[in-house]
């Protein structure tokens, strides 16, 4: 068995089987072009959500932590572990998070895999969305609109609506 010293204690790694097992869910996030978000923000709002819907006491045996987060231009990807065993609570303590600081995000789990690995290429593969910006008609006015997908973020004073291409 592996022994490793830290400082004066020696460390003995656990055999494989009384280790803890993982399930990885990769998580699509969708929010406004213009929003700021990062791993640290996304990390707290898991959390909360959590605890909001689980309390603390049914929180404890998720132990979710993001390991891969990576957003831009109001689109991107996220990489969560939870425990084995607890993939159903943790998939709804997702879907209840609606909010990363102040800005709202749209979040859908496309997979749960049980290794890094196998998430990574089956689910979070996919090639980026192209977005294209440029001014449309909207609500009587030229205005700034982000378009992906047949979808259009159209800027209103200081925030978004959002529209199909058909409306704009």
């Amino acid at each position: 068995m592996p022994v490793r010293v830290v400082g004066t204690t020696i460390v003995k790694h656990l055999p494989k089987h009384l280790r803890p097992r993982w399930r990885y869910l990769a998580v699509a996030l969708e929010t406004w072009p213009d929003a700021d978000l990062d791993r640290d923000q996304f990390q707290r709002a898991v959390w909360q959500s959590a605890r909001t819907l689980l309390g603390d006491a049914g929180t404890a045996p998720l132990d979710l932590s993001v390991f891969q987060f990576d957003v831009a231009n109001g689109q991107g990807t996220a990489l969560v572990r939870t425990r084995r065993g607890t993939v159903e609570a943790a998939r709804a303590s997702l879907a209840c998070l609606s909010t990363i600081g102040e800005d709202p995000v749209g979040i859908r789990v496309a997979g749960v895999s049980g290794t890094v690995r196998a998430c990574e290429e089956k689910y979070m593969g996919r090639h980026r969305v192209h977005q294209e910006q440029r001014d449309v008609a909207f609500a009587d006015a030229e205005r700034t609109a982000f378009l992906r997908e047949g979808r259009a973020d159209v800027r209103l004073d200081g925030t978004f609506a959002g529209a199909t291409t058909l409306d704009i």
